[in-house]
């Protein structure tokens, strides 16, 4: 029993031991575990405080930049303002060369002019003689009068009406540069019967510009390319008018019509239009080279109907310096409409250039006086060597207009 006894004492203090050791380990491992678990919980904190003082450092860069800016964009303005003012000074400039050139590319179209007639052997007119640069008078406008042989009738009903003679016209010239003159070539016989009637003519009225070229129907497209050549190397002029002969023009109408757009560069003024291309043989104004203008059926590109056009002194240089390598079509206005395209040209459709002349009066009587009228089914006034008269004194502007 004794043994029993020992034996039992000996059990309860080990398990006593046992017990204190596992709640000293408990203990000890609850307190790791605490602080393990207080270091986990103050690592986000270091890495939140470390975002915001880099989150503040960049707010203060930023903030730093945009108070930076505003100054550069006020150098920037004051720049812009300045560079614009050089663009406007510059553009000024290039205008001025612009027409500086444009008067060099006229001269030299004149020597040219002189040389190839001395090449070819062709008489120099009395009017072609190279112009001189310095003291050139500069007019308003040039009128050139489309004419042929046999309309020496259709001259004088135009003498006797809108086109002034002797002094007056020699006034006009002086004293509002006006020049006006009948545009006419030579015959295919030069110096025949033909010829010698226009300069018995011309001594006695001296309103002709005989031209160096041949004179027939189908020759319409290059007489115009010439007499806009010729005309540019002898006169300075703002304008270069194209009408024909069985037209009635109010001279002071045209005039001040013009002068509207005398700032204007490169201006080609006319009653506009678009009519088709004849291709079928033998109609009047058939075009031969209908093919070029697409498909049967077509119609031309918008130009100034052939009555009346006018063309400022830009074109009638291009048409001087570039007159050998400008295509010539079948009808002389379409010609002329096809010279300009692809060139940065104002093209504008004025319909008092192409008033009727059952209109005309009623327009004069309403203050709005015609530049020129015509009748659409004649291409011009029909019968106008009998009815030119008439038509001046219904539809004319009065002799005090210029």
């Amino acid at each position: 029993m004794g043994w029993k006894s020992k034996g039992g004492f000996e059990a309860n203090s080990k398990s006593t031991v046992t017990k204190r050791w596992a709640l000293l380990l408990c203990i000890g491992c609850f307190c790791a575990g605490m602080l393990f678990s207080h270091r986990m919980w103050n690592v986000p904190e270091a890495k939140d405080k470390t975002t915001a003082r880099a989150t503040g450092v960049k707010d203060e860069r930023l903030k730093l930049i945009s108070e930076d800016c505003d100054p550069i964009g006020k150098d920037v303005k004051r720049e812009l303002k300045d560079i614009l003012g050089e663009v406007s000074r510059t553009h000024n400039a290039v205008q001025t060369l612009d027409k500086t050139i444009s008067n060099l590319e006229m001269e030299l179209a004149a020597t040219r002019a002189v040389q190839e007639s001395i090449i070819n052997g062709s008489p120099i007119s009395g009017d072609l003689k190279i112009p001189e640069a310095s003291g050139k008078r500069r007019y308003l406008m040039v009128v050139g009068i489309n004419t042929a042989f046999s309309s020496r009738k259709r001259r004088d009903s135009v003498r006797a009406t809108w086109m002034p003679q002797g002094e007056e016209r020699k006034k006009l010239e002086d004293e509002k540069g006006i020049i006006m003159r009948f545009v006419i070539g030579h015959s295919a016989t030069s110096g025949g019967i033909l010829d010698k009637a226009i300069d018995a003519e011309d001594r006695k009225h001296g309103d002709f510009l005989r031209l160096e070229h041949v004179e027939g129907y189908l020759e319409l497209s290059a007489k115009t390319k010439t007499y806009f050549a010729t005309a540019a190397v002898l006169w300075d002029a703002d304008f270069y008018v194209k009408v024909d002969d069985d037209v009635h023009v109010n001279i002071a109408t045209l005039g001040a019509t013009l002068a509207r757009h005398r700032t204007k560069p490169r201006v080609y003024i006319g009653c506009m239009k678009s009519g088709p291309v004849l291709a079928q043989k033998g109609v009047r104004y058939h075009e031969p080279e209908y093919w070029k203008f697409g498909v049967e059926g077509n119609k031309y590109f918008r130009h100034a109907t052939g009555q009346l056009y006018a063309i400022s002194k830009d074109l009638a240089s291009y048409i001087s310096i570039n007159q050998h390598v400008l295509h010539k079509y079948a009808n002389e206005d379409v010609s002329l409409g096809s010279w300009f395209i692809g060139l940065d040209v104002e093209h504008i459709d004025d319909r008092s250039l192409c008033c009727g002349t059952a209109d005309c009066e009623w327009k004069a009587q309403a203050g709005n006086v015609c530049v020129a009228s015509f009748d659409w089914p004649c291409s011009g006034i029909c019968k106008s060597v009998e009815r030119m008269r008439d038509v001046h004194k219904r539809c004319g502007e009065g002799k005090n207009a210029l």
